[in-house]
């Protein structure tokens, strides 16, 4: 099985703002640099993380993206399922394409999608944040602090 590349790269701009965020607002071009993903794109994948309640925004200087919710309350099936649907959707099939016949294995595909599913949610962003630090994956460096001039 191969996610796509939009469900990749919405793992991974949700794992960025999970690690290197802390808490502050990221911008859009800083996530896309750290993780090789052009910023329009991560922009378009980012307003459906955004109507699906996992990520915020925040206009004006020192803007940007944030987690809507704590880390350990994200998982991998919420972020695959704001970018692809559901997945029990996915694992159907698509009805009507082919004919049914009594000698397929029809009763599989709910099966399957249903451990998928539950394999995801099992994962949370905290998780992998825990993972990537023990693996030594490197954190960006916090911003400098506005700097006023009178």
């Amino acid at each position: 099985m191969r996610l796509a590349l939009q469900v990749q790269y919405a793992i991974c701009g949700v794992f960025d703002l999970a690690y290197n965020g802390q808490g502050e607002p990221v911008r859009m071009r800083e996530i896309g640099a750290r993780q090789g993903i052009p910023a329009r794109y991560l922009e378009q994948i980012f307003q459906r993380l955004r109507r699906a309640g996992l990520v915020t925004s925040k206009r004006g200087p020192g803007g940007g993206y944030l987690l809507a919710r704590p880390a350990a309350e994200i998982t991998l099936r919420h972020v695959v399922e704001a970018v692809e649907g559901p997945l029990a959707e996915a694992f159907a099939g698509a009805p009507g394409r082919e004919a049914r016949t009594p000698y397929r294995p029809d009763f599989l595909w709910p099966a399957l999608g249903h451990r998928v599913a539950d394999l995801l949610e099992a994962t949370s962003f905290e998780g992998l944040c825990a993972e990537a630090a023990r693996a030594s994956v490197e954190r960006a460096e916090p911003p400098p602090p506005p700097m006023y001039f009178i």
